[in-house]
């Protein structure tokens, strides 16, 4: 029997099928890694490629076969749009190829500091550099080097057709995987990925300003059986669970959930968006148990009054990742600070996308899109500047994740380099006043071998092991520093 999914345009069966096909004939095989099903109505499932672990996903559902075209779904919109590999250096062969990440893309060389013709925009040089203190030059890939070929950026259009190319680098450090999306059209994809991102743009301001949110009666969650099955199957565990209207005030499609643990106090928040408010209310629940037990929610914290602590970006971070960020009080407040605006559009996917598009202009921002049809699965990537950015757009100029790369190749031969470059090469790390406990692996952008040196290797024995080959006089000092680092 065929699994409908409201506001996808083929049963989940043909869309596993499909994507199964186009993914065997690319090589890959998908392995089922585990199933989760902690009550009824939501399922999780956490699959990968069979001979590549980096390569998984995760997927949710009201039952397997959604669940399961979930996960596909989302492995496709990694592979398609090369988040799989946007961490990594992919070594000296791709880098000097014709293209490194797709055909289409343009490298710019940089001159004297200035912005080059067709690099972004007046609109996104303003957004991204607004002091105007960022050397473009510092925009290049780590996938492809430390800068040699310049600077590679990818086709984006808005919505008047216009193209423009927004660097690798910025699509890596500012928007990460936010505004990717597969599906059974384009404009299936579009609505997921738009919708994903007015969940997360909705939720980082109900974090960061304590809003609290008008709940949702229980007449009006009850017709959606399956769904309602759910939330009391959690109510009757035990936990307390609030279903709020996330729209503020009919702005954005969006619902949230609150589920508490009575005796520790511990919360765990849950948003999700879509046009159709019974596919929203199910995204929400779904995504509230993704990967989860019921007992996973004791170890996390109750919420908190810490203005500060909310709105810091390690915690808008740790809302993104896994939803375990803290989470004000004010949510729980009775006195909302909006009224109840439930909302249900119509029409067809097409028609959706459009409406989505259209209330995210009405507010002031403006849709980048890049369309991807490469391996046979349609998919998008969507950037919304000042809605989707997952990090602040300083991190460019100070955070940024190709610091690593101008090290790479020293750091990768030292058994080749003199005693004199090991010095020069610990006053550069001094200088950069990294983390001691920094990844050494992750920040050169290599993926390591599963317990090899690489995948344990701290910033602070890395700079101890050149003490040590220096027989530096003060090796033993570093020793008393990095031991609580060091892995054994």
């Amino acid at each position: 029997m065929a699994t409908i999914i409201k506001g996808k345009a083929c049963d989940a069966e043909q869309s596993i099928t499909l994507m199964q096909a186009r993914l065997a004939q690319i090589g890959i095989e998908i392995e089922v890694v585990s199933w989760r099903n902690p009550v009824p109505g939501v399922y999780s499932v956490h699959i990968r490629d069979k001979a590549c672990h980096a390569l998984f996903s995760n997927g949710k559902g009201s039952n397997e076969a959604a669940c399961l075209a979930s996960a596909l779904g989302e492995f496709f919109e990694r592979l398609s749009c090369h988040y799989f590999f946007a961490d990594y250096y992919l070594g000296q062969d791709i880098s000097a190829s014709d293209y490194v990440h797709y055909p289409d893309e343009r490298w710019f060389v940089i001159e004297d500091e200035q912005w080059p013709d067709d690099l972004l925009n007046p609109e996104l040089i303003a957004y991204f550099d607004p002091d105007g203190t960022l050397d473009p030059s510092q925009l290049f890939d780590l996938n492809s080097g430390a800068g040699e070929r310049g600077i590679c950026a990818l086709p984006f259009r808005d919505e008047q057709q216009n193209l423009i190319y927004i660097p690798v680098n910025i699509l890596g450090n500012s928007f990460v995987s936010n505004g990717m999306a597969a599906g059974n059209t384009m404009d299936e994809a579009i609505v997921q990925a738009l919708s994903e991102i007015c969940e997360r743009y909705v939720k980082q301001q109900v974090i960061t300003q304590s809003i609290c949110l008008p709940l949702i009666a229980e007449q009006t969650m009850r017709p959606f059986v399956t769904t309602y099955q759910a939330i009391t199957a959690i109510r009757d565990a035990g936990y307390g669970l609030r279903v709020m209207d996330a729209s503020l005030g009919g702005k954005w499609p969006v619902v949230a959930v609150a589920l508490t643990v009575p005796s520790t106090g511990a919360v765990l928040t849950s948003f999700g968006a879509h046009p159709c408010f019974e596919v929203a209310l199910e995204r929400t629940v779904t995504e509230l148990l993704q990967g989860r037990a019921l007992g996973d929610i004791a170890t996390l914290t109750p919420p908190i009054f810490d203005q500060e602590a909310l709105m810091a970006t390690e915690n808008i971070e740790m809302h993104f990742i896994d939803s375990t960020g803290d989470v004000p009080y004010a949510l729980f407040s009775a006195c909302p600070d909006y009224p109840l605006s439930l909302w249900d559009m119509s029409g067809s996917i097409a028609d959706t996308a459009q409406q989505l598009k259209d209330k995210i202009t009405a507010a002031g921002y403006t849709i980048y899109l890049a369309q991807y049809t490469q391996l046979g699965v349609p998919v998008c990537r969507i950037c919304i500047p000042g809605m989707s950015d997952i990090y602040p757009v300083e991190d460019l100029e100070w955070e940024n994740n190709n610091e690593g790369a101008v090290l790479r190749s020293k750091l990768l031969s030292l058994s080749q380099l003199s005693p004199n470059v090991w010095r020069k090469l610990l006053v550069e790390l001094d200088a950069g006043d990294y983390p001691e406990d920094l990844p050494v692996a992750g920040w050169l952008g290599l993926l390591a071998d599963k317990d090899s040196l690489w995948s344990t290797l701290r910033l602070a024995e890395l700079k101890l092991m050149l003490l040590l080959a220096l027989q530096d006089p003060t090796a033993n000092e570093a020793l008393g520093r990095s031991l609580p680092l060091i892995h054994c």
